[in-house]
């Protein structure tokens, strides 16, 4: 969790939400991100999406069934179906999303028994300092007055 949080500190420096993610294969990181819905101007460009494609990359298949996400925020509803397609077998996030969480929070699909493949999934792995990052970013941005 302390290299996603490395990479939400990324898009915070950035102007982005702070979100961070990393995806491990046995002992190896094997995709990273951190959201770039601002500077690459893609709605589709969140932490978890950049680090299952260059995890996908570096195995040279889209089926990451030996790996991990790691998280810092609970994966929203595009994210969780990526992970579901990705085969991703267990995601770890930091803190909940109570507007868009589709781990636990508002849904759950990546646990969902109608779906072709099921995640085991461990929320609150350093909550404190994950939830910390995203509450420093948008203090500050209520105070420049931007959204």
């Amino acid at each position: 969790m302390r290299r996603a949080l490395d990479e939400a500190a990324t898009a915070y420096e950035l102007g982005e939400v702070p979100v961070g993610a990393v995806i491990l294969h046995g002992d190896s990181i094997i995709g990273t991100g951190y959201n770039q819905r601002e500077t690459l101007q893609d709605p589709t460009a969140h932490a978890e999406i950049i680090a299952i494609t260059q995890a996908a990359e570096s195995l040279g298949s889209w089926r990451l069934t030996d790996c991990m996400l790691v998280v810092t925020l609970e994966p929203c509803p595009m994210c969780a179906g990526a992970i579901v397609q990705a085969r991703i077998p267990t995601v770890i996030y930091g803190t909940t999303d109570p507007k868009g969480g589709a781990c636990h929070t508002l849904y759950n699909i990546t646990e969902d028994d109608r779906l072709n493949h099921r995640c085991t999934v461990l929320g609150g792995v350093m909550e404190h300092d994950c939830k910390a990052i995203l509450q420093e970013f948008f203090r500050a941005r209520r105070a420049e007055g931007k959204k």
